[in-house]
């Protein structure tokens, strides 16, 4: 049994899997989904609401949530006002040559 200090942290086993282009580009390529998906999983939870509820309240299948929630796939613009007009949140993207991502707007 190893020791405890010899253990990897977490951050430093995600480091070295980023290392590996591969991981790498569908890190990158999913980075936005995440983002959004922390950011509705967030509400949801502030707002003590089940997939369902939340479904509703957006006027989307529950489905469609999980989708959201799994942070697979970019959601549209389109989603991303139904989200924040909906929810009073608010997304601030950067598009540039190198970087597409959501930026934290606290």
């Amino acid at each position: 049994m190893p020791k405890v200090s010899d253990l990897k942290t977490a951050s430093r086993i995600a480091a070295e899997e980023l290392s590996d282009p591969g991981i790498r580009r569908e890190h990158d390529r999913t980075a936005l989904a995440h983002a959004v998906a922390m950011r509705v999983i967030g509400y949801r939870i502030d707002s003590g609401l089940s997939q369902t509820g939340l479904a509703r309240l957006l006027g989307m299948h529950q489905s469609a949530i999980a989708r959201l929630e799994a942070g697979d796939h970019e959601p549209s613009l389109a989603t991303l006002s139904r989200l924040a007009t909906k929810l009073g949140v608010e997304f601030h993207i950067d598009i540039t040559p190198d970087v597409f991502e959501l930026r934290d707007t606290a």
